[in-house]
């Protein structure tokens, strides 16, 4: 009878296999690779309110606080497990001078944002206070050092500062400044942007300026630290091969990539956060698709300078970028975050996941009230963002071994034009859970799924969903979240195959025992 019962589940399996609509096969016996949880990271520029009111209100704030730092942001931030924090920017850290950030905080000049609002702060958070919220966070800093408007001398001291032992000027000054120990930051982003607001160069002589610059960022006891190059806005590997040409490779760690999911690339007309329909919906999910052949474009040229792949492939600028919300200030790129976030920010991490080899960071803008932000703040008051969701769902692939995938997808059509209704990417962690992370872009229709497992028989199954009624659905203040994580339990096991219907504007994370 039980033989029976196999032979009759096989044969059902079979059936259904000929019937779904995508088609998943995974290798569970060829995985070499991890999945870097830097790959999850975050970055925190001083911009609008992300700094400032976002995450630090003040050690005499009303607003409870830990030593100044938002209590309930900091535990949102632990409840996703960040892995990195970049800061000060962005467009801000190249007009950023670090030394106008420590002391007294009374004594501390004020500083002019004009990338951002022309707003005037007080320097009240700084090198200390961006330190100890990383401590908090128990992530590692990233910091952006100030390539336009600083010197050599200024990174050569920052790093000394942040990272010396020894007896020096620097040293001594942090110590009067209340931190005997060094913090040991290994991630220096040398400029932001060089291309355009760190400072309009080319790239040739910008590779020159970075050899300069890197020169003098150097390794402090056993601190090694990763010096990351700014590189390519997208798909522009001119910029990349230039570059790798030109610095030297010795200085070289990391290469970065910005690129933001715009819809259609009109910088212009870039729509609402949630006052869309279908059309902006598939568009905006067109846009963010074109990261993997930003990031298949530039790691065929590093390929040819870098075979061995010691140089990491950094995204620590990517997410969504709408209008800003109306009746907020322009320049500080406040913007709701829905449904549709969560489904870029799911897409991207499926993106990276199986880029692991190359992509070995990756940090969304920003962290709080800017952009693509995975929390919102108002008074007191914090709010998760689906984004949010999406982190924390996709939080079991952080460090595991990536499973090497193929798909053979559905297409979502609208308007005559088609994309690739699910993604996927899958892993397996230490203790040989197998995790299956699924995307539906398709927001009207549910797809028919059938996973093939090679050599692993899964004995049972556990799904979490992130989706929602509305395909613009979003979490506000003083209302019950609309988009969450839900229980998922429509998958069937037929030997080593899964097959499930995955719903409409949905993102799955499966775990396989």
């Amino acid at each position: 009878m039980k033989g029976f019962r196999i032979i009759l589940l096989l044969l059902l399996g079979g059936i259904l296999t000929a019937s779904a609509q995508t088609k998943i096969f995974i290798d569970t016996e060829v995985a070499t690779q991890t999945i870097s949880r830097h790959i999850y990271g975050h970055f925190s520029e001083h911009l609008g309110r992300c700094i400032y009111d976002g995450l630090w209100v003040g050690k005499n704030s009303t607003i409870p606080n830990i030593n100044g730092f938002r209590q309930e942001a900091v535990a949102a931030l632990l409840e996703i497990g960040i892995p990195n924090l970049r800061w000060p920017g962005g467009c801000f850290a190249d007009i950023y001078h670090w030394q106008d950030g420590i002391g007294d905080p009374k004594k501390r000049p004020p500083i002019l944002n004009y990338h951002w609002g022309n707003v005037t702060e007080d320097n009240s958070f700084g090198t200390h206070e961006f330190l100890e919220l990383c401590e908090l966070l128990k992530c590692e800093p990233y910091l952006a050092a100030n390539v336009g408007t600083g010197t050599p001398r200024d990174l050569k001291d920052w790093v000394q500062y942040v990272n010396a032992k020894g007896t020096s000027p620097m040293t001594q000054l942090r110590a009067r400044n209340g931190r005997t120990a060094p913090w040991a930051v290994k991630y220096w982003g040398i400029g932001n942007e060089v291309w355009g607001c760190g400072g309009n160069m080319d790239a040739e002589y910008y590779a020159r300026l970075y050899n300069h610059y890197a020169t003098f960022c150097r390794d402090y006891d056993d601190t090694r630290c990763v010096r990351i190059a700014c590189g390519p806005y997208g798909s522009d590997t001119t910029w990349t091969a230039t570059l790798l040409k030109h610095i030297n490779p010795g200085l070289l760690q990391g290469l970065s990539m910005h690129y933001y999911t715009v819809a259609r690339g009109d910088w212009n007309k870039k729509g609402s956060a949630t006052n869309f329909g279908e059309e902006e919906w598939f568009e905006q999910l067109s846009a963010t698709l074109k990261m993997e052949e930003a990031i298949d474009q530039n790691s065929r040229v590093m390929d040819r300078f870098d075979p061995e792949k010691k140089i990491a492939l950094i995204v620590d600028e990517w997410g969504d970028w709408y209008d800003v919300e109306p009746g907020t200030e322009g320049g500080f790129l406040y913007q709701q975050n829905s449904l549709r976030d969560a489904l870029v920010a799911a897409i991207n991490f499926n993106i990276f996941n199986n880029r692991c080899d190359r992509v070995k960071m990756a940090n969304i803008a920003q962290t709080v009230n800017v952009l693509q932000s995975v929390a919102l703040t108002r008074g007191s008051e914090l709010v998760r963002t689906p984004t949010f969701y999406a982190f924390k769902l996709f939080r079991p692939h952080s460090d595991a071994t990536l499973l090497p995938s193929r798909i053979e997808a559905e297409l979502y059509t609208f308007n005559g034009k088609s994309i690739p209704a699910v993604t996927v990417s899958a892993s397996r962690n230490k203790e040989g859970v197998i995790h299956i992370s699924l995307t539906n872009a398709d927001p009207k229709t549910s797809q028919e799924i059938v996973c093939e497992l090679k050599g692993f028989s899964p004995e049972y199954v556990e799904g979490k969903m992130i989706t929602a009624e509305a395909i613009n659905a979003f979490n506000d203040f003083g209302k019950a979240e609309a988009v969450n994580i839900q229980s998922f339990d429509g998958e069937r096991i037929f030997g080593n195959k899964i097959l499930l219907t995955l719903p409409a504007k949905s993102v799955l994370m499966l775990e396989a025992h």
